[in-house]
């Protein structure tokens, strides 16, 4: 009987085992075991059929079938026979056939076997299409093979069945089975997968052809076992693969090394396959699934099962490399302009995967050093080479320095060999790196100003490294993408003057490369700052628009347009009208008033650098959009970007909720692309040279802009309590800090941000869920940490005068006014600052101050005591050792923020007593100062603030007592002094107007009114008054220092206010608002405080200096009118001169020194006394005799009525009264004052001034001139605060007077300010600014009078040398811009201000050529031709003309 021959199969009504276990009653012994064996043999024997005895050999529990592939076999208690039995029966069965048929029993067993193996996996019978397309077994054909392979197991074990054979006879016709049917041959032990390799070389290219037909196979639905066992085959077979191609020998044998090939070949197909798969970037599911399984077959943790460790990361290199150098089609120049396409964001994912798979068991060292050795050693495929860095950045945060480092080696090693292979490998290097954005790597023009922007660069050893430099730079021109062009040429390396000519060299050759890709140089932003990341086709229109912002910014700081613009519009009018006036003059709904870039675009019109027609078509756009009034933004994507970035967002909460933090680096750049995709603008921007305007007042962003930003804090809240659930913040990873690093390298995403986060914060505040309020905490912690070298922020309008940090910025949307503002703030500040101190716990104390915002902390220091009245009995302090008690600590701390069922209120006191919490009080930046205290609680509105005006009164009395008076200086008390205390309490009060001018930029609803201003001020009066009662029962030397402070303190406030000799507008309004708060608090002081009392000779006596120069220096710059103290404030000073002479032995005497004083040295306060003396005479006769007991008036008060009664009797008609004796200034103030008691008639008055004509003597003369000079004043008040509609009246006392004065030169004294005299006095009275216009009044008032007057004015001596002095004074004031600019339309015969200067022109020349030329000395004439010469030369020659000195004698010149 040969080997082919068939069994037949039979039919039996009950199986072996049935007539086996129906026989078995009773336990056997081993005898009746014996005897049972044989009579089952001798059963056997009758026309038993083999085939049959192979179905019927066990009876597998199907289910369970793979749970027992392990080699043990079942229990006895099976149904099925037991296996020793069976394998008996087998082989006494196979060896009586075989002896019959002659043949050994391995053969005729290995026939037997492979029968029915054949017909187990069908491949001799017609099966359905389906089962034939199957890359696995089906789950009844995987059972029956398992129990064919158990009890061939059986055969082999008893020396009954020769595997080697079987593996000939199936493979003799070229057959081979599925890759399944190998797997289970090597599972049992039966056929190695080792030794089938071994024996057929052609085993390979079917290998091969089985793993993928596997890969790509996909299992039907439901099958979910069948999935498992493909994943078991592939991985079993590539465990194989790899032990027996990469397990290191000292000496393998031919037959070793043959097949360790074989192996590796297998593997490289199966790479190189995948590689191909994603090169032709096939969309095929099946394909891309295959892919995808291979590439999970790449475990370390599956392929190092069966292979040393040494072996494994063999293995991972060897396939590393050979991914690497894969098709090394493109060249470095490919690689030079394609770069920008291969970043992480933009590589294939299942590239990126492989990556990851390959780099698991490597340090980033080991792979940088086998990229370096890589790129040594073997053509590469520059864009694998590329992925992989952008890869093992992503994935490795901590990969930047390494990377660095290895940057240093190639760039030393290219200029000390000058080897061109290490340069391009440097340079490619590190843009990849930068093109991942800064979060990840610094940018391109960082990195090329570092390594060649100074004299220390790698270049500048020798004039050959530069030459070198230069000439790689010179070959790269043609390849070289724009951007780094222009990175080159704005940072270009560091070249000695000497060899200057090299740059120019290259330069020259870059820009004519950017003219030729029509990036020329005109291209080239104004203001640019650029980078080697982002392309170019959005470059030229974005950074037009910068330079536009840029250009505008300066313009609102400097109020002119600026030179770069305005050379642009000359050398580069190319950029200028092609790039920049379009940005410009982008059509927009122009608002009412003129914002900056309004008045921006004007200021360019009115200079002839914008055309009419572009001009005209703006405007008419504007128009137009105004009525459309609509905007929208798209984006010209296949995809929405929203569902994108979405999805992208969920992923990353997923991966995050998993723990895979290389994931979840990867996929943060993906969102990182996305979101360049929606914010199209720079993504290239340097990181830390910039600064964000915030506009805290202007709508909000694009709605998809807001959108977006509204996605990913969502998303951030929500990761953050995902990560909070299973960690504290101080064992979390750093997916914050990286999530948010992500968003900074883009301006205009960070300025949406930071725009969303104000808005938040400063308007719905209420609004936010505690989940909402801890996430947002948690990302302004991360966001500070991650800007602290980042750009600033400037709010607009500028609240504050410099740019600051983001944290300080979103700090002051936290506006604590009132009592739910300041719930709001304290449960966002306990937030960011607990996070923030259990965060940065672990981290060194530099790093933890980046984690912890003092701008938050401070709010806590200011809040905490005063929302919790039991913090003030627990202040702050810190000492002894904490790090125990912190420790343990500060997770509760923030178990206790996050707990819903704990209150503000605990956590805030848990915060409070907290150690670590009282130690950042001792580091300066953290302490919350008495101003800054101060200035929090002058903005709390009185009516809604959560204390009452008692628990407010003892709130501020410990604050400002208990807690400030004592801290030391240096950390923002008073070190104990309370005139420091006294001092800071001042300066808040006057600085108020400027926080209430940012108050209400921050909220409209802030007011003066409604603040704890009154508070502050009680608190003055009781700290005055202490110092007062203190001092008093001290020496009486000390008591006047109260009045010294008081006055030395407001005029250091008015000197530090005035910075120079010209006051500008808002220098004259900050100081008029400091003047004005000053007198609020004066009038609220003790008078008697405002008068120095000192010791002279044993007596008392009334000092009276500080006074004086207080009222000459500042309060008559602010006088309302000029020349004219309020009457509060001029009864407020007499009353404390009054109360502080009854300290004095002789309180009337004193007085009248006092008021003796004031008239010669004080004139304002004089006027101002008896301008209001009908309203003060009752208050201060009453107040007298108060005092004195019911003394009449000392005597230089009582002259003061006399002046009055003799002005008024004056008016009723002539009198022959003789003039009071007090000063010629004061008579004049009295006639100005009945003057104005009789309703300004100057009809009336006409008589006054017949009588006190000035032939009568000199007094009379003085009184006169004096009040001229006051009707002047009141006449220039009357045109610059016209609400009196007086000047008529005034203009006609003035010429009467002057009709009076004419023929006195005394007149012209006051117009002489810089002449001493008995007129110097009149300087003291009013304002600068009146004094400045005294040449303007000189001519208004002169060309208004009679053509005869005029010509007696011209013949009064000294007349011309004053009117020329003038008329040059006149001009200056034009020139200068002071002209006098009425608030209301002038009169019929009021001329304009140019027609002044005019027809004083033309007045002068005619009094020249009517002026004798003895009239000036020759001095006088040369001072006054020198000064007309450059002003007005047509004066200066008829100065020349007509008062020639050659014809005056010269014993004439000592006129």
């Amino acid at each position: 009987m040969s080997l082919s021959a068939s069994c037949e199969s039979v039919s039996q009504k009950r199986t072996l085992s049935s007539l086996l276990a129906g026989r078995v009653v009773k336990r056997p012994k081993q005898e009746d075991g014996q005897r049972l064996q044989e009579a089952t043999i001798q059963l056997l024997e009758q026309q038993q059929n083999l085939c049959s005895l192979f179905r019927e050999v066990g009876n597998p529990d199907l289910c369970n079938i793979f749970h027992t592939q392990n080699g043990e076999q079942k229990q006895a208690e099976s149904e099925g026979i037991p296996s020793a039995i069976a394998g008996s029966l087998l082989v006494c069965e196979l060896r009586r056939q075989a002896s019959q048929l002659g043949v050994p029993v391995a053969v005729l067993a290995v026939k037997m076997v492979l029968e029915r193996l054949m017909e187990i996996t069908g491949t001799e019978e017609v099966k359905e299409e389906e089962d034939k397309r199957r890359g696995l077994l089906t789950f009844s054909q995987r059972v029956q093979l398992c129990v064919l392979l158990e009890s061939s197991k059986e055969l082999l074990a008893q020396g009954a069945f020769c595997p080697k054979l079987l593996w000939q006879e199936y493979t003799k016709d070229q057959r081979l089975p599925k890759l399944e049917v190998v797997y289970h041959l090597h599972y049992y032990n039966i056929l190695t997968l080792k030794y089938i390799l071994e024996s057929d070389e052609g085993v390979r290219l079917w290998l091969v052809s089985q793993l993928k037909g596997l890969c790509g196979w996909t299992s039907p639905q439901g099958e979910n076992e069948t999935r498992q066992v493909q994943l078991k085959v592939l991985s079993t077979v590539v465990r194989v693969l790899v032990g027996t191609g990469f397990e290191l020998s000292h000496e393998p044998a031919a037959a070793d090394r043959r097949l360790s090939l074989l192996c590796c070949s297998v593997l490289d197909d199966m790479l190189f396959w995948l590689l191909d798969t994603v090169d032709k970037n096939l969309t095929l599911e099946t394909a891309r699934a295959g892919a995808e399984l291979w590439i999970q077959i790449f475990d370390a943790s599956v392929c190092g099962v069966s292979a040393s460790a040494d072996a494994l990361q063999s293995f991972f290199k060897h396939s590393l490399t050979q991914t690497l150098t894969y098709k090394p089609r493109l060249t470095v120049s490919d690689a030079i302009a394609l770069q920008n396409e291969w970043t992480f964001a933009k590589a294939n994912r299942l590239v990126t995967s492989l990556f990851c798979k390959l780099a698991v068991t490597f340090s980033v060292e080991q792979l940088l050093c086998h990229l370096q050795q890589v790129l040594e050693t073997h053509e590469v495929n520059w864009k694998h080479v590329l992925c992989f860095l952008s890869t093992l950045l992503v994935y490795n945060p901590c990969a930047q320095p390494s990377l660095r480092e290895l940057l240093s080696r190639l760039l030393s090693s290219a200029f000390e060999g000058y080897d061109l292979e290490s340069m391009i490998t440097a340079f490619l290097l590190a843009r990849q790196g930068a093109l991942e954005g800064p979060g990840i790597f610094p940018s391109y023009s960082d990195w090329f100003k570092m390594s060649f922007g100074g004299s220390s660069g790698y270049h500048a050893t020798s004039k050959k490294s530069l030459v070198f430099l230069l000439k790689f730079l010179s070959d790269l021109v043609p390849f070289e993408p724009p951007q780094y062009l222009k990175v080159h040429i704005l940072h270009p390396p560091y070249v000695p003057v000497k060899h200057r000519s090299l740059l120019m060299e290259y330069v020259s050759l870059a820009k004519t490369r950017l003219a030729d890709l029509k990036e020329s140089v005109e291209n080239m932003g104004l203001y640019e700052d650029v980078s080697g990341a982002g392309g170019a086709s959005v470059q030229v229109t974005c950074q037009a628009v910068q330079d536009v912002e840029k250009a505008v910014s300066l313009f609102e700081s400097t109020g002119r347009i600026s030179a770069t613009v305005m050379e642009a519009s000359i050398f580069r009018r190319p950029y200028f009208l092609t790039r920049f006036l379009p940005a410009l003059l982008t059509p927009r709904v122009l608002p009412v008033k003129a914002d900056t870039r309004m008045s921006f675009v004007e200021a360019l019109k009115k200079a002839d650098k914008i055309p009419a027609a572009q001009y005209s078509s703006y405007v008419e756009s504007c128009q137009k959009q105004r009525q459309q009034d609509c905007s929208a933004v798209c984006l010209d994507t296949n995809d929405d970007p929203l569902d994108v970035l979405k999805i992208q967002l969920q992923e990353f909460t997923k991966l995050l909720v998993e723990g895979n933090d290389g994931e979840m680096s990867a996929q943060l750049s993906r969102i990182s692309h996305t979101l360049n995709v929606i914010f199209p603008g720079r993504p290239d921007e340097l990181i830390g040279q910039t600064v964000i305007k915030l506009h805290i007042n202007t709508p909000p962003s694009p709605e998809l802009h807001v959108k977006v930003i509204n996605m990913i804090l969502r998303n951030f809240c929500q990761c953050m309590l995902d990560a909070s659930r299973a960690n504290p913040p101080n064992k979390q990873t750093m997916w914050a800090s990286r999530f948010v690093s992500v968003l900074l390298g883009n301006t205009q995403l960070l300025s949406s941000l930071i725009h969303r986060l104000w808005d938040l914060f400063h308007n719905q505040g209420s609004s936010l869920s505690a989940a909402h309020l801890l996430g947002l905490a948690t990302f302004v912690v991360h966001f500070h940490a991650s800007m602290s070298h980042g750009p600033l922020v400037q709010l607009v309008p500028p609240i504050l005068p410099q740019p600051v940090p983001v944290g300080e910025a979103l700090s002051l949307a936290l506006v604590c006014s009132t009592h739910s503002n300041m719930l709001f703030c304290v449960r966002l500040c306990l937030a960011v600052v607990c996070y923030g101190m259990c965060r940065g716990d672990s981290l060194p104390q530099q790093q933890q101050q980046d984690y912890i915002l003092n701008s938050f902390y401070k709010k806590l220091l200011y809040l905490i005591p005063r929302l919790l009245p039991e913090a003030r009995r627990a202040p702050v302090t810190a000492g002894g050792s904490v790090s125990e008690y912190q420790e343990e600590d500060l997770p509760g701390l923030w178990s206790s923020t996050t707990d819903t069922n704990s209150s503000w209120r605990e956590t805030a006191w848990h915060l409070w007593r907290h150690p670590a919490f009282s130690q950042l009080g001792h580091i300066p930046q953290y302490q919350l100062l008495f101003s800054e205290w101060l200035a929090n609680e002058l903005r709390v509105q009185r009516s809604e603030d959560s204390l009452s005006d008692p628990e407010r009164q003892e709130y501020q009395q410990w604050a400002c007592f208990e807690v400030y008076l004592s801290r030391l200086e240096e950390q923002g008390g008073c070190g104990g002094d309370m005139k420091i205390l006294c001092s800071h309490l001042l300066n808040a009060i006057m600085d108020q107007h400027l926080s209430n001018q940012s108050l209400e930029n921050l909220d409209h609803r802030v007011s003066e009114m409604g603040t704890c201003l009154p508070d502050i001020l009680s608190r003055v009066q009781e700290l005055v008054y202490e110092m007062e009662v203190t001092d008093l029962s001290g020496s009486r030397r000390s008591r006047a220092d109260v009045c010294d402070f008081l006055f030395d303190l407001v005029s250091e406030r008015c000197s530090s206010t005035v910075t120079s000799a010209s006051l500008s507008i808002s220098t004259k309004l900050s100081l008029q608002h400091t003047l004005n708060t000053w007198n609020r608090v004066l009038l609220a002081l003790p008078a008697v405080l405002l008068i120095k009392v000192k010791t002279e000779g044993g007596r008392m006596t009334l000092e009276c200096n500080k006074l004086i120069e207080h009222v000459n220096q500042h309060q008559r710059k602010v006088c309302s009118p000029a020349g004219l103290l309020s009457c509060h404030l001029t009864a407020h000073l007499l009353r404390g001169m009054l109360c502080a002479s009854i300290r004095c032995a002789r309180p009337a005497e004193e007085v009248n020194k006092a008021w003796t004083e004031f008239t010669l040295r004080c004139p304002l306060l004089l006027v101002s006394t008896v301008h209001w003396w009908e309203r003060l005479s009752p208050m201060l006769l009453s107040t007298w005799r108060r005092l004195c007991d019911g003394e009449p008036l000392p005597e230089q008060l009582q002259l003061i009525t006399d002046c009055q009664n003799w002005a008024c009797s004056l008016e009723k008609g002539p009198s022959s009264a003789p003039l009071p004796a007090a000063v010629s200034l004061q008579l004049a103030a009295s006639l100005r004052r009945a003057w104005r008691g009789s309703g300004c008639s100057n009809q009336g008055f006409r008589a006054v001034l017949n009588v006190l004509r000035p032939e009568r003597g000199t007094q009379y003369r003085q009184v006169l001139v004096f009040l001229l000079f006051l009707c002047i004043n009141d006449y220039l008040s009357a045109l610059l605060y016209p609400q009196e509609k007086s000047h008529q009246k005034v203009r006609t006392l003035c010429t009467d007077l002057l009709s009076v004065l004419v023929d006195s030169a005394d007149w012209l004294l006051i117009f002489k300010s810089n002449e001493q005299g008995v007129y110097q006095l009149v300087t003291m009275v009013t304002s600068d600014e009146f004094t400045q216009l005294m040449p303007w009044a000189f001519y208004s008032l002169l060309l208004q009078q009679s053509a005869e007057l005029q010509q007696t004015v011209v013949c009064c001596p000294g007349f011309l040398h004053t009117a020329v002095l003038r008329y040059i004074s006149l001009l200056q004031l034009f020139l200068e811009g002071h002209t006098l600019t009425p608030t209301t339309e002038p009169s019929d015969n009021q001329m304009e201000p140019l027609q002044i200067l005019s027809h004083a022109k033309q007045f002068l020349l005619r009094a020249i050529s009517q002026t004798s030329p003895t009239a000036l000395s020759s001095s006088q004439l040369r001072q006054l031709e020198s000064q007309c010469a450059d002003l007005d030369p047509e004066v200066a020659a008829a100065l020349s003309v007509h008062l020639d000195p050659h014809s005056l004698s010269p014993e004439m010149d000592f006129l």
